[in-house]
């Protein structure tokens, strides 16, 4: 006996489809399915020769018809789509669920038990509940096992009813599931090394006192390191920084590299120095997917066969460039130029962070150093004017008394030179940023300058201007304590420029001009006034006697040195540049 065809019926088990069913099981195999999901569930299993549906079901085939169109397209979707009852058991599922979940069929299954009872991760975190509740649509991340994270995206399935006005409550739910394992693990990622961004140059208050620049410098290329391990997963790292002046990329961190690599010297040129050179120059990531075909690969790593080179940035301008490498062929992907660029720009910053609190160290130590110079500088002028003025009476006389008032003068003056070396020696130049740093002047270098005035901010400004840029100041009250010091230094030489005001207690700038004149070397004199103030005419009479620069108050910094500068180049002592 031939086997019989099979008919679906989909009637809702009322009393009108028991005569229909009656009539149909003379002929057909009849299959029953109390509504119509669980008849396309059917379908999905099992061929039918036909399908009988209550008028009741109408409304309801149109808009699950609209939902899925047809049976192979839901079967060939790349998400995993399945269609829930109200106590979350499946009567429906394609194939991309059940291959999710190793099983042909999951229809009647518990959707969260096929799913080895996930984790749910919101924002919804009773995604099927509010949607048939509410009739609104909702959203949740499942995270399955270890390293699985589905998105669920569940939309009520409401039920027509002709005889009612309204909707109704949804009896069903379809839920589309679709795999964000990538992108999920991704965000994971750069939020990762956003946080390993913040932590590499986050020192405490303790680590700032105690720590030297270069145990700042270390602690920080640990941290790089130990992030481009751990977090980006990459083992050769070679990060090199950008010297504005000459172009050279300088090694700051370099593993994994040959010694001759990592030794080369580099610059920021787009041919001739690899794939650092071009990156430098031109401000652009490159991934070097084969190092045998580039023909900017320079040998790098040992075997490496692939390479990707970020630049450093920082405001929109290269400060170094950040390099890793690989054994495999390309072993970089898009992502891990991304992941890279964003842990640069951190590196940058941190670096950047680094240099500003080795400048703000630096410059406390400077302002430390001035205050203590400034405190025992005019102290320590009085003790030599005073020396010079008592070893006056006994020269000639007393040479033991004159010999223990020279000593004196000796160490004075080293008191005040020991204070300059060790300020220079706490405050290195490579730990101030080149923006901070005083620009050198080799003519001042060791110039021994008098300061001749009354007025003791003068005389104190004198030491702060000066003894910046090299200079040896010593400071006098008036033209006789500055003559006692001219004749007093003469064992050492003599001072390369005197400044004096205009106006002495004991005599005037012409005054003291020719009795500078007698000595038998005469240093060169600058006289300061104020505008319009020339008692006596003594500007006018020093001129024509020869002075030859007047230094008006107040006066810049800039026109200070550049006085200097002329009365220095006039005597010999350096070349007018």
């Amino acid at each position: 006996m031939a086997e019989r065809q099979k008919i679906l019926l989909v009637s809702g088990g009322g009393d009108g489809a028991a005569p229909l069913n009656e009539a149909l099981r003379e002929r057909f195999e009849i299959i029953e399915a109390e509504d119509l999901l669980r008849g396309l569930s059917q379908l999905s299993q099992q061929p039918f020769a036909g399908v009988f549906l209550a008028a009741a079901h109408l409304d309801e085939a149109t808009k699950i018809g609209q939902l899925l169109e047809n049976q192979r397209i839901l079967q060939n979707m790349p998400d995993g789509v399945v269609v829930l009852d109200a106590d979350n058991r499946i009567v429906l599922h394609n194939a991309k669920m059940a291959q999710w979940c190793r099983a042909e069929n999951l229809v009647g299954e518990n959707f969260y038990s096929v799913l080895s009872d996930p984790e749910i991760l919101g924002p919804d975190y009773c995604p099927f509940h509010t949607a048939l509740s509410s009739g609104a649509e909702s959203t949740s991340t499942l995270r399955v096992g270890e390293n699985q994270y589905l998105q669920l995206h569940v939309a009520p399935i409401l039920p027509g009813d002709g005889a009612t006005k309204g909707p109704s409550s949804p009896r069903q739910l379809i839920v589309a599931i679709r795999d964000v394992t990538t992108e999920y693990l991704q965000q994971q990622k750069l939020a990762a090394i956003h946080r390993a961004g913040i932590e590499l140059s986050d020192m405490s208050p303790e680590d700032l006192l105690n720590m030297s620049v270069d145990e700042r410098v270390e602690l920080l290329k640990s941290n790089i390191l130990h992030f481009t391990k751990d977090l980006l997963n990459f083992d050769v790292v070679e990060i090199r920084m950008l010297d504005v002046d000459t172009g050279r990329l300088d090694p700051l961190l370099t593993v994994g590299m040959e010694p001759e690599a990592a030794n080369r010297e580099l610059f920021a040129k787009t041919q001739g120095y690899g794939v650092t050179g071009f990156v430098a120059a031109t401000g652009k990531s490159y991934l070097c997917e084969d190092t045998v075909e580039d023909p900017l690969y320079l040998t790098g790593a040992s075997g490496a066969k692939s390479s990707l080179t970020v630049p450093l940035i920082l405001h929109d301008a290269v400060v170094g460039t950040f390099n890793v490498e690989s054994t495999e062929p390309r072993a970089f992907r898009e992502s891990d130029l991304q992941f890279l660029e964003i842990f640069s720009r951190d590196v940058a910053v941190a670096l950047n962070t680094l240099e500003l609190l080795s400048a703000e160290k630096a410059s406390t130590t400077v302002q430390s150093i001035e205050a203590i110079h400034t405190a025992v500088a005019l102290p320590i002028d009085d003790i030599l004017n005073e020396a010079v003025s008592v070893m006056e009476r006994y020269i000639g006389h007393e040479p033991k008394v004159v010999e223990r008032l020279e000593r004196i003068l000796r160490n004075a003056r080293d008191i005040k030179q020991v204070i300059q070396k060790v300020g220079q020696s706490m405050t290195p130049s490579e730990a101030v940023p080149e923006g901070l740093q005083t620009r050198q002047h080799s003519f001042l270098l060791s110039r021994r300058i008098l300061v001749v005035d009354d007025d003791e901010s003068v005389r104190s400004a004198a030491h702060a201007l000066l003894e910046r840029y090299g200079c040896i100041v010593e400071t006098a009250h008036d033209g006789v304590e500055a003559l006692s010091m001219i004749r007093a230094i003469s064992s050492m030489g003599t001072y390369d420029v005197v400044i004096a005001d205009i106006r002495l207690p004991d005599m005037n700038g012409y005054e003291l001009l020719l009795k500078l004149k007698e000595m038998d070397e005469m240093p060169p004199l600058v006289l300061m006034t104020g505008f319009g103030y020339d008692p006596g005419h003594s500007i006018v009479k020093a001129r024509q006697a020869g002075l030859k620069e007047v230094l008006y108050k107040p006066f810049r910094l800039d026109q200070l040195l550049e006085t200097v500068e002329r009365v220095l180049a006039s005597s010999g002592a350096v070349k007018q540049p």
